[in-house]
């Protein structure tokens, strides 16, 4: 009876098989279930079927043999320590009297389909989830500049830049899938003008780390501002001066984390600011409020200098 169709369904994920009233496989096209073509003949599903999926197959079955439904239905079917999802159309089968003497089905391997839905569905939750927390920062990021600058204009160039500094962040994570962004990459996103050509002002000293993307968010938007302030009033304000960053991998009171160093050099004299702006507070208060980090200014007179130690938490993947 499926002697035709063996050629085009062979090696396919979809299989063609026959059973009679008492569900004994009197005929199939491919190997079904883990199991041969041989180990199916002429068996039932009792024999066939794990038992975790026997009784509701079984059931689907009967109401095809016992009513002379059509039934399609999406079924995990357990083999191997695993399952793989089946979609199955089942029709009856029914002799010149038209009573039903069997059923007729067709069985198609959809996990491939199913486990790209479960996918897409755990992508969308993590968007919502992440785009939800971006928000926040946002609204964070606009009340700290708002209480911070003077006028409008003032605003929407520090507002923006901040802004730009974040999407440079979320533009590397884009590229990394979400999985993490490498440190250099990080640095280079907000630095970049001051790492290039044969006058760069910016040395970097550290090994590959990957940052967690909750962590290259915040770390990305205090680089912004130290690199900022740094062009203001610092050693980036002046050809000759420098910065050097550099990290490791290192334990602090019993826990590894991250030790980044940012040194400021050969720039004009440093004068502790008498208040702290917004690029203090993003820098001491979100790394530690965010990441558990903590964090140390030196405003030295020939030099800025900021210690952040960031732990390797569930913010922190060190890889």
């Amino acid at each position: 009876m499926l002697e035709r169709y063996e050629t085009a369904l062979q090696g396919s994920h979809v299989t063609v098989f026959a059973q009679d009233e008492a569900l004994r496989y009197t005929a199939i096209s491919n190997p079904l279930f883990g199991k041969t073509v041989d180990d199916i003949i002429g068996k039932s599903d009792d024999d066939v079927l794990p038992s975790g999926s026997r009784a509701q197959m079984i059931a689907l079955k009967r109401a095809v043999l016992d009513h002379g439904d059509t039934v399609t239905q999406e079924l995990p079917i357990g083999h191997d320590g695993s399952a793989r999802w089946y979609e199955f159309h089942m029709e009856p089968i029914r002799n010149a009297q038209q009573q039903v003497i069997g059923l007729a089905a067709a069985a198609v391997d959809v996990t491939t389909r199913k486990e790209a839905e479960s996918h897409l569905r755990l992508l969308m939750r993590e968007l919502t989830h992440r785009s939800k927390n971006l928000l926040a920062v946002i609204q964070a990021m606009a009340r700290q500049t708002a209480t911070h600058t003077r006028s409008v204009d003032d605003f929407l160039d520090h507002f923006g830049a901040r802004l730009q500094a974040l999407a440079s962040s979320h533009d590397l994570l884009v590229q990394q899938s979400w999985h993490g962004v490498p440190l250099k990459d990080l640095i280079h996103s907000q630095l970049g003008h001051y790492l290039k050509g044969p006058k760069a002002q910016v040395t970097l000293q550290g090994r590959d780390v990957t940052l967690k993307p909750e962590a290259a968010q915040s770390l990305g938007l205090a680089l912004h501002e130290m690199c900022t302030n740094a062009a203001k009033y610092g050693a980036l304000s002046s050809p000759a001066g420098r910065v050097t960053i550099g990290w490791e991998v290192a334990p602090l009171d019993g826990e590894t984390g991250l030790d980044l160093r940012w040194r400021e050099s050969n720039g004009p004299p440093v004068t502790p600011p008498r208040q702290a702006g917004f690029g203090t507070l993003v820098i001491e208060r979100n790394l530690s409020n965010a990441l558990g980090a903590r964090v140390t200014l030196d405003y030295a007179p020939d030099g800025f200098r900021c210690d952040i130690h960031i732990p390797a938490s569930e913010n922190l993947a060190i890889r």
